[in-house]
């Protein structure tokens, strides 16, 4: 069966034709051939940057803020003027002064603790922390009151992913050492193997090892040991460090 037809839409067509061919328009007239069915062509333009790329300028990248060079001409010449100076020194901590703690204890204290840095914890006291709880049940167990004790760290503020190679080079352990002559302890323990190197000490192979500091007119013993958060990881660890301390106070 045929489709059927629609009278209204033929008579609309004819209708139409009929009303061009009245004006005198009855074909369409062109420069050029144009091919109805054909895909549109890109643009010239688009074409010849397709052929040629446009080649932007390589840009440097930003160069990395440089860190203030650490003035060791500054060290004090003693304990109350390290304190604020460790505080105050724009050179140190890249120039930042926030979040710094500063060491507590005596001059010539029983023992002088030093760990790498503050920990997260810390605010106004060094080692207030969890590391701190540790190291004091330790202390406790040398026979020793906090207050016989001198409490430091190798940086004035807590520093996560610190580059201690550089913090190395950049003079830090001139700075440590200074703040060990004017300390002078009878004893010295060095807690993290990031802390040997600033004063010429290769790190520990074992948990504990008792070695000596001698800079300057300060020789005194000293036992390297782990750092406290791995002490903290690794109980068993203790055990040897206690060992060592019998053996240097013996």
């Amino acid at each position: 069966m045929g489709m059927a037809q629609n009278p209204a839409l033929k008579e609309a067509i004819v209708g139409a034709l009929d009303w061009w061919r009245d004006a005198g328009v009855d074909c369409a007239f062109l420069d050029e051939p144009v091919s109805w069915l054909a895909a549109p062509e890109p643009p010239q333009q688009l074409l010849a940057e397709e052929r040629e790329p446009v080649r932007k300028p390589a840009v440097a990248p930003a160069p990395e803020p440089q860190a203030p060079s650490l003035d060791l001409s500054s060290l004090p010449n003693s304990l109350d003027a390290f304190a604020q100076w460790w505080m105050n020194e724009p050179t140190l901590a890249d120039g930042a002064l926030g979040r710094r703690v500063a060491p507590r204890g005596p001059a010539g204290a029983e023992l002088m603790v030093i760990v790498p840095e503050p920990e997260r914890e810390d605010s106004d006291t060094l080692l207030s922390g969890p590391e701190g709880r540790l190291l004091k049940a330790m202390l406790a167990a040398f026979g020793l009151d906090p207050e016989q004790v001198y409490f430091a760290s190798a940086l004035p503020r807590h520093l996560p992913g610190a580059d201690w190679g550089r913090i190395a080079s950049s003079g830090m352990g001139q700075v440590l050492q200074r703040h060990l002559t004017l300390v002078a302890p009878k004893r010295l323990v060095a807690f993290g193997t990031t802390v040997l190197p600033l004063i010429g000490h290769v790190p520990p192979q074992a948990p504990a090892d008792l070695r000596k500091f001698n800079h300057e007119d300060l020789n005194v013993p000293m036992l390297a040991c782990r750092s406290l958060a791995a002490l903290l990881q690794q109980p068993r660890w203790k055990a040897p460090i206690w060992q060592a301390w019998l053996e240097m106070t013996a």
